[in-house]
C-alpha cells in the first residue's frame, strides 16, 4: 500500500504542473486570427523591416532633390585699385594717375530640368566709383539675364540623374515587396506556432492517458503478485512502463512551455509582459477538405509572389541602366542660349528701371558638338550591362520555376496530409480496440502483461500520429497560402504604402 501512495504522489506531481500554473498565471483564450493580428502589429522583425520603406523613399525625395531643386547663390565682392601717373620714357608725354572703387552684388539661381536642361538666372549690379584722366566718375551698371543648355543626344533622354532617381524609384518598391514578404513570413510562422501549441496541449493529454493505463496495469500486475498469480518480471515491466510514461508526460510539458513562448515571442515585442500569460487556443485541431487547383494556385502564386516581384523591379532598373549606357555611346550635341539685359545710371534706381526696359539687351545661341576619338570605355559598359540583364532574366526564369515547384510541392504535402489524417485515426481506433481485447485476454489468463504493455505504447504512438497529422494539414495549408503569396488575405489583412 506505501508503493501505492507513493505512485499516487508522483501522479499528482507530475499532471499537477500544468494545474499550478494556472493558478500563478493569467489564461488568456486567443483565436488564430488575434494571435496574427498582434503579430502583425508587434512583432520584431516586422517592426525593423517596416522602416526600409521610408528609407528608400527618403533616398529617392533626396536624389530629386540632390539634382532638380534650384540653388540660390549670392557673391558680394568689393574691389579698390590705384595706379600712380609718370611720365612714358619713350614718348616723353605723361600718363594721368588714377583710382577706381567698386561694391558688386552678383546673385543667381541655378538648376536642371527632368529634360537635362540646365539654366543659371544671374544678375549683376555693381556700384563703381573713382577718378582717371576723364575726370571723377561714380554710376551704377547691371547685367541680367538667363543662360541654358540642353541636350539634343548624350544625356538628352536618360542622364546620371534621372537613371539614379529613377532606380531609387524602383528601389522604394522593391523595399515594400520585402516588407510585404516579412508580413507573410511572419503570419505563416504564427499560425504553424499556434497549431504547435494545440498540438502540444493535445500531446499531454496523450501522455496523461499513457500514464493513466500504465498505473492501472502496475496496480493490477502488483495485486496478482502478491496472491502469487503473475511473476515479479510482469510487475516490473509494468513499473518500467509506468516510469517510461512519466518522463514522456514531462517532455510533453516541456514542449508546450517551448511552443507557449515561440508563439508568444512572435506576438510580441516585450516578452516579460508575457511571461506569466497563459495563451490558450480557442481552435481544434481539426481536419477540413480543401480542393486545390494546381494551375490556379501557379498563377496567383507568380503574379503575388514578392521575390518574383523584385526580380521584376531589379531588371526595369537594369533596363534604365542600359538605356543610359547606350545613350552615353552618342557624341554630345548641346544647344546653348542666353539672353539679358544690360544697364547704367547715376544711381540704384535708375540702373534698375533702365535694365527693366530692356533697351540695350544682350543674347548668344549656338551648338557645343563634342565626340571622343574612342568609344572603349562606354561600349565595354554597355555590353557588361546587357550580359548582366540577360543573367538577371535567367535568374527570375529560375525563382518562376522554383516557385512553381514550391506550389506543387506544398498541395501534394497538403494533399498527403489530408489522408494521413483518416488514416491515423483509423489506426487510432484499431489499436485502442486491439488494447482493449488484450485486456481482456489478460485478465482470463490467455495474454501476458507484455503484449498489454506493447499495445498500450502501440495506442499512444497512434493516438500521437492522429494528432501530429491533423497538425501537419492545417500547417500544410498555411505553407500552401505562403506559396501562392495570399497569406495576408487569408488572414483579412491589407497592406498599403503612401
Amino acid at each position: 500500500m506505501r508503493k501505492i501512495s507513493l505512485i499516487g504522489i508522483l501522479f499528482l506531481v507530475v499532471t499537477g504542473t500544468g494545474i499550478a500554473e494556472a493558478e500563478t498565471n493569467t489564461v488568456r483564450q486567443m483565436t488564430l486570427q488575434e494571435c496574427v493580428q498582434l503579430a502583425l502589429a508587434n512583432n520584431f522583425d516586422i517592426q525593423i523591416e517596416r522602416f526600409n520603406p521610408q528609407i528608400a523613399g527618403f533616398n529617392y525625395e533626396r536624389l530629386r532633390g540632390v539634382y532638380y531643386d534650384p540653388v540660390f547663390d549670392t557673391t558680394v565682392l568689393h574691389s579698390y585699385n590705384s595706379r600712380e601717373g609718370g611720365l612714358n620714357q619713350n614718348t616723353g608725354q605723361p600718363f594721368p594717375s588714377s583710382t577706381s572703387e567698386s561694391t558688386t552684388v552678383s546673385p543667381g539661381i541655378t538648376g536642371v530640368l527632368p529634360t537635362g536642361l540646365t539654366y543659371d538666372f544671374a544678375q549683376n549690379i555693381a556700384h563703381r566709383t573713382g577718378s582717371s584722366s576723364g575726370g571723377p566718375f561714380d554710376f551704377y551698371d547691371s547685367t541680367t539675364g538667363v543662360s541654358m543648355r540642353q541636350p539634343l543626344l548624350r544625356n538628352a533622354w536618360i542622364d546620371a540623374g534621372r537613371q539614379n532617381i529613377w532606380i531609387a524609384k524602383r528601389d522604394v518598391k522593391i523595399s515594400e515587396e520585402a516588407y510585404r514578404q516579412q508580413l507573410m513570413d511572419i503570419a505563416t510562422r504564427v499560425e504553424k506556432a499556434y497549431y504547435e501549441l494545440i498540438f502540444a496541449r493535445e500531446q499531454i493529454k496523450v501522455q496523461e492517458t499513457a500514464m493513466q493505463l500504465a498505473e492501472r496495469l502496475l496496480q493490477e500486475n502488483r495485486r496478482r503478485v502478491e496472491v502469487g498469480a503473475l511473476a515479479p518480471l510482469d510487475e516490473k515491466q509494468a513499473q518500467s512502463q509506468y516510469a517510461k510514461s512519466r518522463a514522456d508526460l514531462l517532455t510533453a510539458k516541456q514542449q508546450l512551455l517551448t511552443k507557449q513562448n515561440d508563439l508568444k515571442g512572435l506576438m510580441s515585442n516585450n516578452f516579460r509582459e508575457w511571461r506569466e500569460t497563459i495563451v490558450l487556443p480557442t481552435e481544434k485541431l481539426i481536419a477540413i477538405p480543401e480542393k486545390f487547383d494546381l494551375q490556379e494556385s501557379w498563377r496567383v502564386g507568380v503574379a503575388q509572389r514578392p521575390e518574383l516581384q523584385r526580380l521584376r523591379l531589379d531588371l526595369e532598373k537594369r533596363d534604365i541602366v542600359l538605356r543610359y549606357q547606350h545613350n552615353q555611346l552618342f557624341p554630345a550635341l548641346d544647344l546653348t542660349g542666353s539672353y539679358g539685359r544690360n544697364g547704367l545710371a547715376n544711381d540704384f534706381g535708375g540702373v534698375l528701371e533702365d535694365t527693366k526696359k530692356g533697351d540695350n539687351p544682350n543674347y548668344t545661341f549656338g551648338v557645343v558638338f563634342s565626340i571622343p576619338l574612342s568609344r572603349r570605355g562606354p561600349k565595354n559598359a554597355y555590353n557588361a550591362t546587357k550580359a548582366e540583364k540577360e543573367q538577371a532574366i535567367l535568374r527570375y526564369k529560375k525563382q518562376e520555376q522554383d516557385i512553381l515547384v514550391s506550389i506543387e510541392n506544398a498541395i501534394g504535402n497538403a494533399q498527403n496530409s489530408f489522408e494521413r489524417v483518416k488514416a491515423s485515426a483509423e489506426a487510432s481506433g484499431y489499436a485502442e480496440s486491439a488494447l482493449q481485447a488484450e485486456q481482456k485476454k489478460l485478465e482470463s489468463g490467455k495474454s501476458t502483461s507484455f503484449n498489454v504493455l506493447q499495445l498500450q505504447r502501440d495506442l499512444t504512438e497512434r493516438r500521437s500520429d492522429e494528432i501530429r497529422a491533423l497538425a501537419d494539414y492545417n500547417q500544410a495549408l498555411a505553407d500552401i497560402a505562403f506559396q501562392e503569396a495570399t497569406t495576408l488575405e487569408r488572414h483579412h489583412f491589407s497592406v498599403s504604402f503612401k
